[in-house]
């Protein structure tokens, strides 16, 4: 008797563990930064499916006991595959997902993603917030495209309204803008890499001479001008470079990369990279020369950088990059209308040189308190300097005469300090996530000009430099930041990000200016010299809000609005130059940008982006050119007026023959076109004839679109740029006249074709350049490496074969 009631106790015991439901809640999370990651496709044993909300979170609400197999896969990032045990109680759990881009054991699911080589910011990423912004994130290892020359035009073609200056076809330096910002040397861009600046000088030189080797970018963020509130006040927006990481899986792994192309092109890069323990490293150096397509436009330039990361424990680490690029380069100096009329390729400067030396240095610390507080600390550094040496009188077709050359110098000390503290906290059972943070810039510039040599050598030393050193100023500045931006998530499709900057800004002019007189036979009959103190401090507050919506799935509905501010750079507040004439009075710059637009949000197989934008800037800086009494051309540098610039931003790609046949891996056809549409136009102006009239660098039509094709490990790829006619100063002057450092910029069509095979450890790539051989130029330069009109490059060749061991 005894038995059998044991024996039914047992059996409905059993029944009753066996057959009894519990709740499975999950939180899924990146395992780079610990943002959460919504919309993921979580499967149970195959056969239920859900997806995880705004806040990361699943809930599978009745699982019976025992083992369960979970899958994850979400576009962003590897799929997981995880074994969970139910016993007997609810269970909850968090799964960390790993980038696409690191190497991850547990993965087993080998879901191919649709390389487009572009796509956008999450919401939360790398003590970032970027929800509600117009953001894009290209990723070079994905692009068949020109990378050993750095090549703008192909590797921000998905970018949509960015103007790219070319004149050299050695990609030393990026000049890129849109939205009518000047596109010189990317300097209304806050440019970083890594997270930390690398211009000449962040408030008052924001020029970048050191553009990172594309062969060594993992990625390269950009956002547009709400990125004013997180990284600084400029209004094109951040330009980030996120250099390669090292490899996890490996102790050691090279790469070898040699490229041969036309006119004497050479470049060797080489990379190592590994993990020992919880010693992590990747480091490369790069050598790159050519002859140039213009004659005396040959360069040799050497670049070195290292970056090692020390992991202290599972939640702190800390790192050390170290920089630094050197190179030399021959300017051609540059031509007239009719020169390029008659000959594109003609140059008429043979004594024009170029000296750079960068040297940068930075220090990471990051802790991640638990999963919901996290810090990070940067702390940077730069020595560098620029030297240019050159005979350039306004009249750009006049034969040198070989006298003393023009030398200018400037010197680069710079450091700063920026801190960030990430913390995700509820209100209302809502998550909302806070991102603080401060930062301290000292800058310390010094720069010379006067009388060089009359050699033809890269001879960077002045004549008699107690009489002929005609500007010496010292640049002394400093910055003081805070900032905070909050997402607070409303509900499961809606969010609000306001923001808020505060901005201290010191900088001070300490120097003399003067000018050499001469009698007709070139003897020096007057040296004059004025000293001159000026000081501009200054402090004000910006203020933004964004907005995203996602009714859909995989749809985004997204608005922004910031404020914007660029103070006057150092060479607006002096400039020794016999063309120029600075306005005393220049106030500095300040506006507001607006961006509303709707994107595809998780997408595989296709990405689309399209946007409105209003930019409005007031006290825009720029140059008039006028006619003093003694009838000379001169250039006035002041504050032009208000300038709107308003339009539409659009992009969008697929791989057409995956969104049919998605079980298909071999073969892709991806199309893309970007497409922006703007009007701009000068509202108000204290400068007569200029109200009404168009901005400057704001063509009307920007359009580059392709197809790429691929086919296992083969790819091509075919790409045409065309942007219509546009100005090159406020009074939208239309003939170069004797200097042609103003006039127009006609219309030009550019058609570039790459191809890519990989083999094993092997790659080959090629690329033609402009394959029309399209005679065009996109500047007119006012002074170095000008003045005047600088060619860009005809048809080139080249050939690249990398080597993974």
């Amino acid at each position: 008797m005894k038995l059998k009631v044991f024996s039914t106790v047992f059996i409905c015991f059993f029944a009753t563990y066996t057959f009894a439901q519990y709740r499975l809640k999950g939180i899924i999370k990146s395992k780079n930064d610990s943002a959460l990651v919504a919309a993921s496709a979580v499967y149970l044993d195959g056969n239920q499916k859900t997806l995880s909300n705004p806040e990361g979170i699943f809930i599978f609400p009745s699982i019976s006991n025992g083992e369960h197999t979970l899958q994850i896969i979400s576009p962003d990032f590897k799929p997981v595959k995880r074994t969970i045990v139910i016993a007997g109680k609810n269970e909850e759990i968090v799964i960390y997902l790993s980038s696409r881009d690191e190497t991850l054991n547990e993965v087993v699911v080998s879901d191919k993603k649709t390389d487009f080589g572009f796509s956008r910011l999450r919401g939360v990423e790398n003590m970032g917030i970027y929800e509600g912004k117009k953001s894009e994130v290209i990723t070079p290892d994905q692009l068949v495209a020109n990378l050993s020359t750095n090549n703008a035009r192909q590797i921000y073609s998905r970018v949509a309204g960015l103007n790219i200056w070319e004149n050299e076809g050695g990609g030393l330096q990026l000049s890129i803008g849109g939205r009518g910002l000047d596109p010189n040397r990317t300097s209304n861009f806050n440019v970083r890499q890594n997270g930390y600046d690398i211009s000449a000088d962040a408030l008052g030189y924001p020029e970048s001479y050191y553009t990172p080797p594309v062969e060594a970018v993992g990625r390269i963020q950009i956002v547009r001008g709400a990125a004013s509130l997180q990284y600084g006040t400029q209004f094109g927006g951040l330009i980030n470079f996120i250099m390669r990481k090292p490899v996890l899986d490996k102790k050691l792994e090279v790469v070898a990369r040699q490229t041969v192309g036309s006119f004497g092109f050479y470049n060797a890069f080489t990379s190592a990279s590994g993990t020992v323990g919880k010693l992590s490293y990747y480091t490369f150096f790069q050598y790159k020369k050519a002859d140039g397509w213009r004659a005396n436009s040959h360069f040799n330039s050497y670049t070195f950088y290292s970056d090692i990361d020390y992991k202290i424990s599972e939640k702190t680490s800390v790192g050390l990059d170290v920089t630094h690029m050197d190179y030399l380069a021959k300017q051609p100096g540059g031509v007239s209308d009719a020169m390029f009329a008659q000959d594109p390729r003609q140059t008429n400067r043979e004594r024009n040189w170029f000296d750079v030396n960068w040297n940068m240095l930075a220090v990471h610390f990051d802790h991640k308190f638990n999963e919901t507080n996290q810090f990070n600390l940067r702390l940077f550094g730069l020595s560098a300097h620029r030297y240019s040496l050159g005979f350039r009188p306004n009249r750009v077709a006049t034969i040198d005469d070989n006298s003393d050359r023009d030398l200018i110098k400037g010197e680069f000390e710079n450091w700063g300090t920026e801190t960030r503290y990430l913390k995700r906290y509820s209100i209302a059972k809502k998550q909302s996530i806070l991102l603080v943070g401060g930062r301290y810039y000292h800058g310390f510039n010094h720069s010379l000009q006067g009388l060089g040599s009359t050699g033809k050598d890269a001879n960077f030393n002045f004549v008699e430099p107690e009489r002929f050193i005609t500007y010496d100023y010292s640049f002394p500045n400093q910055n003081v930041s805070l900032f905070a931006e909050n997402i607070f998530y409303l509900n499961d499709k809606l969010s609000v990000t306001p923001g808020i900057r505060y901005e201290y800004i010191s900088t001070k002019a300490d120097g003399y200016y003067g000018s050499i007189m001469r009698d007709l036979a070139g003897n020096v009959i007057n040296i004059t010299r004025t000293d001159e103190v000026r000081v501009n401090n200054r402090q004000f507050v910006l203020a933004g809000i964004g907005i995203s919506f996602k009714p859909f799935e995989q749809t985004e509905i997204y608005g922004n609005i910031s404020q914007n501010y660029r103070s006057i750079t150092f060479s607006d507040m002096r400039i020794s130059n016999p063309s120029s004439v600075i306005d005393p009075d220049m106030k500095d710059e300040k506006g507001y940008s607006i961006d509303l637009g709707i994107r595809s949000h998780q997408t595989s197989f296709y990405n689309y982006d399209v946007s409105l934008f209003y930019l409005n800037y007031n006290n825009r800086i720029g140059e008039i050119q006028f006619y003093d009494e003694s009838n000379r051309i001169l250039r006035l540098r002041t504050n032009v007026g208000q300038a709107v610039i308003m339009g539409i931003e659009s992009y969008a790609e697929a791989d057409f023959f995956r969104l049919f046949k998605p079980e298909n891996q071999d073969i892709s056809t991806v199309l893309f076109g970007n497409l922006a549409l703007i009007k701009s136009e000068y509202r108000e102006s204290k400068m007569v004839g200029v109200k009404g009239n168009e901005v400057e660098f704001v063509p009307k039509v920007n359009l580059k679109t392709g197809l790429r094709v691929g086919y296992k490990k083969l790819k091509g790829s075919f790409q045409f740029t065309y942007l219509t006619d546009q100005f090159s100063d406020a009074t939208n002057a239309r003939d170069g006249g004797i200097s042609s450092v103003i006039g127009l910029i006609p219309a030009y069509k550019i058609m570039d074709l790459s191809f890519s095979y990989d083999f094993k450890k092997i790659k080959l790539e090629t690329s033609i350049n402009n394959v029309a051989n399209e005679m065009y130029f996109t500047r007119r330069a006012t002074g170095y490496p000008g003045p005047g009109i600088l060619p860009s490059d005809g048809r080139s060749f080249y050939f690249t074969l990398q080597f993974k061991m």
